[in-house]
């Protein structure tokens, strides 16, 4: 990050300044001042100045003095969504202004003429505004200046904050206390002080950071936790703390002079110190990594705390190091700028410090003045407004940004609100292609040769994962690191990364599997990962990352064959490459911050901590064949030039002596080390080659987000190459090649062989191809002059100079549309070759086949596949577009390309593995056996576990090794106790015997070990349900083949086979009801599953209340007793029949549950004892008699009210209720479990509620008006 004084306004009547306010959606300016004096500014668009630098010294567009205040205001707060200004003085009074027609004018007024107002701030949406008195009365009142609530508080407020959720508010007051309370005004919580708790935990083992003091040298954190070290300015310092009290650390002063350097110490702190900034991130432009700090809270004294939250008790505290005055938060909330002074007050002691939202140190702004008493960010973070005494100083800021340049390419990263992960966008500058990829945990993006890297913290604690990516960003290959990589450098070969005294290497190219060792210290390793420690006596691995060091590593460069590693004290150490061989160590006379290498390596830039460039010339041995680090330099000189303020420089990729700089909001390039003419630029450099220095408005292209435009990208010339241009277009060539001549480069001589070939002066553009030793070139000359017409000759020289739509031109113009196809295609324009074609007519379907396949394959280059689908389609590229339609997962068309295809065609069985590879089982099979391999469709059923299609192939085409295979893994399920699974397995086979019998086993033993009812309910109905199925398999008569009617020719033969085919399966039946898995296993089943049905229907009704439905449910248990415990039935049936009053039925039930076999005495008597208690009290007899106790058949006829004697008939008993049905016209029959459900139950539901199949539909109208329980009850 670099930063610099670009602009300064004075106040009229040297008014002093006392709070400044930027909006940021408008970009007005507030300026409140002594004397009541309020100005609004608003700087110039700097689109429309001329330049578009930031630097270009905007003008004022407007200008405008507010009356309305007596004395000086105080305090300014805009409200942006609604484009109002408040402001206060020191009165108290606060006025509202509106923007109307350009001016602003007074909306409302107010005043209490009690206190002063000391804060005011709009909450994030612009809804509600806070305003905090110093007598401690606190107002939130409406944007239509209705008051929300009000209160008084016992304190004397400071300053005040929103959360970014507008629900809480966030006080501090002059004691040095924070305190919280809600929207509505209720107090939260409140910090209580604990002297020396801000750092009584900094020696305990957990503590992530330690400080180690270098005397009048910067101190030096490091993280134990994280693996980072933070180099600092002078005299601040970083650490974490983990906080005592529940929500919030009180900040305790420094007893020591804040102006004393270096006299700070962890245990001189006595008393409150005064709280001079509170700064809450609301969110609005997304967060730069999730969970980062978002609150800060500054003292007088220069403590700085970070916080993620309110409640956040690991914060982060710094030291600034100087008086603090104020804090700011940039528009994302990843710079937190502090102000205040250091030393003495006088002129000049100003200081502005930017800080990142992890507290490390950015960089330093020295402002002239005596103090900075308000700042205020623009939006986007790259200007600040200082008010400094009566003058307002703007500084530029150049961000640190996440980008690369490469192989034609921009790499660049940027946060969105919506999203929690970092947008990288890889951006073809030349064909303007975007691609977006969305990236956890971003630390940095570097970039070299062909690739770049994106380098990630990963999942555990202290690790960092370097993924290597192309242009278009994807993955190439990955590596892992428990170094932090503060110092980042690339080569295209080799990746470095420093932290400390600790440096990883990383040699990415294909050459790591040549053979070539890498070396640490001497010391060969086989892998293409190395880590070694600096300071170490011998060089070691080391998995980790420096503890700790006092002389830190502060820039790394590399080149292919040397790594230069520059550290605080100035030292900067060589290393060879690949073979990390130390070479020789160099000291300067500053502490770099940047280094980087020449083309030839012989000059070396260094840009130190306050931006001052300087060089330093290698001195290199002669070269001795064979030598180890041959190349690598022993000694050199670090020059007397210097330049100030530099916060990027290049050197150019083809020419040792030129580079260029950005030197504040200027681009110099130099020759040698004499600048030419500066141009008015603040984009970022990417590529200095053959002249032109390739740049890119990065601010702009950040903005723009994911839709970068090609005007974002500048190319600049070297004033050699703009005189050659002038030169050639004012003078004859033969003055132009004088005055190259005496200014040689390959670049200038190839501009003179293209405005020869322009000429058609053959001559001069060969001898120029050769002096720039262009092969090509020359080549193209003698085709040239073998041309025999001038179209041909300018259309060829067009494609030389890359003209090809002029190219193109002239050749339709010759009526040769072939030429320009055959052009385009070299090119690898497949679509402009493909409308060339077509607008020939020329009708060669073969060259248009290759045409679309090519635009295919471009599409699919780039994972466009919806594109690369359609063009192969059209080319009937069967294989390419299986491969786009998988990749889209259009596996509909998949399956219709299956069905095109001829049978045996080997694509069918890779379209049948990538069926299988997404669990398409049925697509596979059919895939598999349309391409002839049935055995491969029998085990992809298996895989898949679909057990019944795999069945079913085996029988079809006689594979019989199918149901072994089936029994064996069953076998093992069962082994393992997964009878669940085996039974599924079974199931999906149409093993239905199988599948009952571990059903029937299963309930059972999960009745005998008391499971709960609701699952061996279930367990015996999906017994049943699978002999039920067994049956029906057994006995379809739809299976045989042959449908004729008796009544047809052949309808006896068809007859006589359906006949054949049922008694086989009856026999089959009967053979399967030897196995227990008969007709009477079904009825087992049945009866199973109706027994726990009943049993947990009675239990609801009973807990329902209803004892009379529980009772009756439960006398119809007694005939489960097969299959419940009788003791269990007999007990619910007195439970029921005691809370019913039929003390009659509750008799019976004891007298059976004394009558068992299977209980011990002591229970025997118990249940005696129990019975005698109750029957002492009320008499075994029923209150009226019940016809569930009755055997059917043996109802009177008074009972009935009938004269005659009725039949004998069963009574079925509804599955819903429990209750008897009085007829079978009451009630419909489940066609699963052919049981009952009455009409009045069936109204409330539609399914049976034993086996939950949809019940058929109801009877008529007529039917339903005779629902009625038999009424049973008999006096």
């Amino acid at each position: 990050m670099f930063s610099y004084l670009s602009k300064k306004i004075a106040i009229p009547n040297n008014a002093k300044l006392k709070c400044i306010a930027w909006n940021g959606e408008q970009g007005w300016i507030a300026c409140g001042s002594e004397q009541g004096m309020l100005k609004v500014l608003k700087l110039e668009d700097p689109k429309a100045v001329a330049d578009a630098s930031p630097a270009g010294g905007q003008g004022l567009n407007a200008n405008q003095t507010l009356q309305g205040h007596a004395d000086s205001v105080v305090v300014a707060a805009w409200n942006e969504q609604h484009n109002k200004l408040t402001t206060s003085d020191s009165n108290g009074l606060i006025i509202v202004w509106i923007l109307h027609k350009g001016l602003w004018f007074e909306e409302m007024i107010n005043n209490r003429n009690k206190s002063v107002v000391t804060d005011m701030r709009w909450a994030a949406d612009g809804s509600k505004i806070c305003i905090i008195y110093e007598d401690g009365a606190v107002i939130v009142g409406g944007v239509d200046g209705n008051r929300i609530w009000g209160k008084e508080l016992d304190l004397q407020l400071t300053l005040l904050d929103w959360s970014p959720d507008g629900r809480r508010l966030l006080f501090c007051t002059t004691a040095g206390d924070c305190h919280i309370i809600d929207a509505g005004g209720n107090s939260v919580s409140k910090a209580t002080p604990h002297p020396n708790a801000a750092f009584s935990m900094l020696h305990q083992p957990y503590c992530p950071f330690e400080v180690v003091p270098w005397g009048s040298q910067p101190l030096q954190a490091y993280s134990r936790s994280h693996k980072i070290q933070t180099p600092l300015e002078e005299h601040c310092s970083i650490m974490y703390c983990r906080m005592l009290t529940p929500a919030w650390l009180t900040f305790l002063a420094y007893e020591d002079d804040i102006s004393e350097a270096g006299s700070y110490g962890l245990d001189a702190f006595t008393g409150q110190a005064e709280i001079i900034g509170l700064e809450w991130y609301k969110g609005q432009e997304g967060y730069s990594e999730p969970g980062c700090p978002v609150l800060a809270i500054c003292l007088r004294t220069g403590q700085l705390q970070l916080m993620k939250d309110e409640l956040d008790d690991t914060c982060l505290v710094l030291k600034t190091g100087m008086q603090a005055s104020n804090i700011k938060w940039n528009s994302n909330g990843s710079v937190l700028a502090v102000s205040g002074v250091m030393g003495n007050t006088g002129p000049g002691a100003a200081l502005l410090q930017f800080y990142s939202y992890s507290g490390q140190h950015l960089r330093t702004l020295r402002v002239p003045g005596t103090g900075i008493k308000a700042l205020a960010w623009e939006k986007g973070g790259l200007r600040i407004a200082l008010a400094v005494d009566s003058f307002v100083y703007f500084a530029n800021v150049q961000p640190n940004y996440h980008w690369a340049y490469f192989a034609g390419t921009v790499v660049y990263a940027f946060s969105k609100p919506d999203r929690a992960e970092a947008c990288v966008v890889f951006w073809d500058v030349q064909t303007h292609e975007t691609y977006a990829k969305y990236v956890r945990r971003l630390i940095t993006v570097k970039a070299a040769g062909q690739h770049c890297i994106l380098v990630t913290r990963g999942e555990e604690t202290g690790q960092c994962n370097i993924i290597l990516c192309d242009a278009i960003g994807t993955p190439v290959d990955s590596s892992a690191t428990m170094v932090e990589p503060l110092c980042l450098t690339m080569t295209s070969t080799h990746v470095v990364a420093a932290s400390g005294d600790t440096v990883f290497v990383w040699l990415y190219s294909s050459a790591s599997g040549t053979g070539n060792a890498n070396v640490v210290g001497g010391a060969k390793l086989a892998q293409a990962e190395a880590t070694f420690k600096m300071d170490a006596a011998a060089a070691t691995l080391s998995p980790r990352g420096s503890e700790g060091t006092s002389n830190p590593i502060t820039a790394i460069a590399a080149v292919p064959h040397m790594l230069l590693v520059g550290r605080s004290s100035g030292e900067v150490h060589c290393y060879t490459l690949p073979d990390l061989v130390p070479a020789g160590k160099h000291t300067l006379r500053c502490r770099p911050q940047a280094l980087a290498l020449n083309c030839n390596s012989t000059r070396m830039s260094v840009i130190d901590l306050h931006g001052v460039l300087s060089f330093y010339d290698f001195h290199v041995p002669p070269q001795q064949p064979g030598a180890q680090g041959s190349g690598v330099p022993t000694s050199g000189e670090h020059l007397a030039v210097e330049r100030k303020d530099v916060w990027d420089m290049l050197w150019s990729e083809d020419s040792p002596d030129l580079f260029a700089i950005l030197e504040k909001g200027r681009m110099y390039i130099f020759r040698g080390l004499d600048p030419e003419e500066p141009v008015q630029s603040a984009a970022r450099l990417c590529c200095f080659k053959d002249l032109e220095v390739t740049a890119v408005m990065l601010d702009d292209i950040m903005k723009a987000g994911t839709e970068p435009e090609k005007h974002q990208v500048l190319q600049f010339e070297t004033r050699s190459l703009r005189d050659t241009r002038q030169l050639l277009n004012t003078v004859s060539i033969a003055d132009t090649m004088q005055f190259i001549e005496q200014n040689p480069h390959p670049r200038l001589w190839r501009a003179l062989a293209e405005h020869a070939l322009k000429a058609r002066n053959y001559d001069t553009a060969e001898k120029s191809f050769v002096r720039c030793a262009d092969y090509q070139g020359i080549q193209v000359v003698k085709q040239l002059r073998r041309m025999d017409t001038a179209l041909k000759q300018d259309a060829e020289i067009a494609l030389y100079l890359k003209q090809f739509d002029e190219a193109e031109s002239l050749y339709r113009h010759m009526d040769r549309p072939d030429l320009a196809i055959d052009m385009r295609m070299r090119l690898g324009d497949w679509s402009a070759a493909e409308k060339l074609l077509k607008a020939s007519g020329s009708g060669n379907d073969t060259l248009m086949v290759t045409i679309w396949n090519k635009i295919g394959d471009h599409h699919a280059d780039r994972h466009k596949w919806h594109k690369a689908a359609a063009y192969y389609a059209q080319a009937k590229n069967s294989d390419a577009l299986a491969d786009a339609l998988y990749r889209l997962e259009d596996f509909e068309g998949l399956e219709q390309l299956t069905a095109a295809l001829p049978d045996g065609s080997p694509l069918l069985l890779q379209m049948g593995e990538q069926f299988q590879s997404v669990g398409l089982c049925q697509q596979a099979a059919a895939a598999y056996i349309k391409g002839g391999e049935v055995k491969r469709a029998v085990d992809c059923c298996v895989l898949l576990s679909q057990w019944d299609q795999a069945v079913t192939l085996a029988q079809e085409y006689s594979i019989p090794q199918i149901q072994t295979l089936l029994f064996k893994y069953a076998a093992m399920l069962l082994e393992q106790q997964r009878t669940m699974e085996a039974v599924q397995l079974y199931r999906k086979a149409h093993f239905h015997k199988e599948a009952a019998q571990l059903l029937l086993q299963l309930a059972k033993s999960e009745a005998a070990r008391r499971a709960p009812p609701v699952r061996i309910k279930k367990l015996y109905l999906l017994a049943a349900l699978e002999v039920d199925q067994l049956k029906a398999r057994m006995l379809n008569i739809g299976e045989q083949p042959g449908t004729g009617s008796p009544g047809k020719a052949g309808g006896a033969s068809t007859g006589t086979a359906a006949a054949a085919h049922t008694l086989a399966g009856l026999v089959e039946l009967e053979a399967a009801g030897g196995a227990g898995l008969g007709a009477g296993a079904a009825v087992s089943a049945w009866h199973g599953a109706q027994a726990y049905h009943f049993w947990l229907l009675a239990h609801r009704q009973l807990y329902a209340g209803n004892t009379d439905a529980a009772m009756r449910t439960a006398l119809h248990l007694r005939k489960y007793d097969d299959v419940l415990d009788p003791q269990d039935v007999y007990s619910l049936l007195g439970l029921t029949a005691f809370y019913n009053g039929f003390f009659g039925q509750c008799s019976k039930a004891f007298t059976r549950l004394e009558s068992l076999t299977n209980i011990d005495e002591a229970k025997r008597e118990s249940f005696a004892d129990l019975a005698m208690s109750i029957f002492m009290k009320d008499p075994p007899n029923d209150p009226k008699s019940l016809y569930e106790t009755r055997e059917q058949g043996s109802i009177k006829l008074a009972s009935l009210g009938m004269t005659s004697k009725p039949k004998a008939s069963k009574r079925e008993v509804c599955v819903a209720s429990g209750k008897l049905i009085k007829g079978m016209s009451t009630a419909v029959c489940c066609q699963t479990c052919k049981q009952y459900t009455s009409y009045a139950e069936r109204e409330d539901m539609d399914i049976c509620a034993l086996c939950h199949t949809q019940l058929p539909l109801g009877s008529s109208t007529s039917l339903l008006t005779n629902l009625s329980y038999l009424d049973t009850d008999m006096k």
